[in-house]
């Protein structure tokens, strides 16, 4: 996913900055000790040996390699850098945090009903390591969506323009169906994650539009 505004970049604000960093200090960690650093950060299903509560926020600092840093790190810097500038720091960062910790609980809650439905995958999901900062950076998607529906960004891939609120409907959508079909082809994507960072995200959205807090 790639796209540009056409009109200028927008300045790195200290948070989106930060959290960049941190994300490449953990992927260089994650080189150096291999499994260790996945045992221990990524997010495993409550039931599992490895499940620690911390891991609700470490994971959102993880990733399965190079490619997917390095988009969601892009797309973080793209919106992140926007929303920062008109929410200010400690705003962005909380709304941030509740979309990343929220997909977290979305994607256990996804994994709850997988086992409800079949015990016998208690076990294997069990050993399945959630990693990404991906339902916070949807998060990031539904707000720009919300908070500048109009605007349009320029798609590189594919190459085509589209308003913010119908490029975050798309996504959507396209998230709904494929997590809906993993069940069927199999995926080694959250996709129910990224949903739940959107959730997670309109309900905070819808909370500060209502009490007129939505843009300072």
């Amino acid at each position: 996913m790639s796209f540009h505004r056409g009109y200028g970049r927008p300045q790195i604000p200290p948070v989106t900055r930060n959290i960049i960093i941190l994300n490449v200090i953990m992927m260089g960690l994650t080189w150096i000790t291999g499994n260790w650093m996945f045992q221990r950060c990524s997010l495993f299903y409550f039931t599992s040996a490895f499940f620690r509560p911390y891991q609700f926020i470490s994971y959102l600092f993880m990733h399965g390699g190079f490619l997917h840093l390095f988009f969601n790190m892009y797309t973080l810097y793209f919106f992140g850098s926007q929303l920062e500038g008109i929410w200010g720091a400690k705003k962005f960062f909380l709304y941030y945090m509740i979309c990343g910790i929220g997909a977290g609980l979305c994607n256990e809650a996804v994994f709850a009903i997988q086992v409800s439905a079949n015990p016998t995958s208690n076990l294997f999901i069990g050993q399945i390591p959630t990693v990404g900062a991906s339902g916070a950076i949807y998060g990031l998607l539904l707000a720009y969506g919300m908070l500048f529906p109009d605007r349009v960004i320029q798609l590189i891939f594919p190459p085509i323009a589209m308003k913010a609120k119908w490029f975050v409907v798309i996504f959507g959508v396209l998230e709904l169906i494929f997590g809906l079909s993993s069940g069927i082809t199999g995926s080694n994507v959250a996709h129910f994650a990224h949903l739940g960072g959107m959730l997670f995200g309109l309900v905070i959205i819808l909370i500060w539009k209502r009490d007129g807090k939505l843009y300072n």
